[in-house]
């Protein structure tokens, strides 16, 4: 066996309704003066209302910072972090989506002043130390909460990671009832792009694909397969919506340690140029990837399929692969997502910009099964399109 690393989240809390212990674990495990990071879209649902309630309740003073914006571009997070040493916290609490708890990360390490964002991107450039930091998703998608990575929008549309064991949180708090009030295209795209985060952990190319992450992939797709179309059917499913959220947590643990690959490398040009929520990016090029990389990652994807789709476990070799990726498909649609390029208003004459954007993605592209090139992501596009 291969020598490999695994880290997660030091400490992880799971359960409906464990939400209320907000203020005593910011007491024990940060201090008594908090910044809370989230969004103007979480401010509207009443559950930041709710987790200053907590908080004050146990006496902790709360700086709230609530302008995050999706895909956070980098005067965002170097705003919540003036913000942070402004106010003089002792830790960070994010509240929300991967864009929220990926901004709270960084924030937690730019508040001590040690460091510059410029140079932290890419993998291994942060030295820390970092404030304490607790991070509670609201969405069963990015698997943020228990991932050494942070995602920035730089200049006009490029995006860039912050790759680092120091990004962990020391608490991730999850509470399947703060996923009920997710619209259906919402708990949609999340859910595929947390599939997406297991399978390419599972097939990844990189040196530190391990057989924790590969267990952790198979089980996240046990769970989330039966339960994505119920809770996109029944927000209010209490079972399903468990399900997803523990599923996108051990998806986020697997790729955590075994990294993601040329799905989210051809996804972000979609969400740098078109705003194109993360989720619903992977889900539009997710299939076309997979029939790409089957050549290489056949046996991966042979592996996998049962766990999201048990009846196919009846299927051998290349018809199981096909129809994995067939099911994919049709699981999109049944979700109601878009399925073309053109269906979420991206003209043919960009997909050449786009392949190119998509080669930028190295830190991603290194992990894939299959050497992509600039043509194959034009290919890939162009059968999305």
């Amino acid at each position: 066996m291969s020598p490999f690393v695994f880290n997660t989240t030091k400490s992880i809390q799971f359960g409906a309704g464990s939400f209320s212990r907000l203020g005593e674990l910011a007491l024990s495990t940060i201090g008594r003066r908090v910044l809370l990071v989230t969004d103007a879209g979480m401010v509207a649902t009443g559950i930041v209302e709710e987790a200053l309630a907590h908080l004050r309740a146990a006496g902790v003073e709360v700086q709230l910072y609530a302008d995050v914006k999706a895909d956070p571009p980098e005067e965002i997070i170097l705003a919540a972090a003036g913000t942070a040493n402004s106010a003089g916290v002792d830790g960070v609490i994010g509240l929300g989506g991967g864009s929220s708890l990926d901004a709270a990360k960084l924030v937690a390490l730019l508040a001590v002043g040690k460091e510059e964002l410029r140079s932290l991107y890419g993998v291994g450039n942060v030295k820390g130390p970092r404030l304490p930091l607790i991070l509670v998703p609201t969405t069963s998608g990015t698997g943020s909460e228990v991932t050494p990575i942070s995602i920035v929008t730089t200049g006009a549309s490029e995006k860039m990671g912050v790759v680092s064991p120091v990004l962990l949180p020391d608490v991730a708090l999850l509470d399947p009832e703060l996923t009920y009030g997710l619209p259906a295209s919402v708990t949609a795209a999340t859910g595929i792009d947390a599939m997406v985060h297991a399978i390419e952990a599972s097939a990844s190319a990189s040196a530190n694909n391990n057989p924790v992450s590969r267990t952790l992939a198979s089980q996240a797709l046990q769970l989330m397969g039966p339960a994505l179309l119920r809770a996109v059917q029944n927000g209010s499913d209490a079972d399903a919506r468990a399900d997803m959220l523990l599923g996108s947590m051990l998806a986020g643990q697997a790729f955590a340690n075994s990294p993601v690959a040329a799905v989210h490398a051809l996804a972000y040009p979609l969400g740098g140029h078109f705003h194109i929520p993360h989720g619903l990016s992977n889900a539009l090029v997710l299939p076309h990837v997979l029939r790409f990389n089957a050549v290489t990652a056949h046996h991966s994807y042979v592996d996998l399929a049962p766990h999201l789709f048990p009846d196919l476990a009846s299927l051998k070799g290349q018809e199981r692969v096909t129809a994995f990726c067939d099911r994919l498909t049709a699981l999109s649609v049944d979700c109601g997502l878009p399925q073309r390029l053109r269906d979420v208003k991206i003209s043919e004459d960009w997909l050449p910009k786009l392949a190119s954007d998509a080669m930028k993605q190295t830190r991603l592209l290194v992990n894939n099964p299959r050497r992509l090139t600039e043509a194959d992501a034009l290919a890939i596009y162009t059968a999305a399109f």
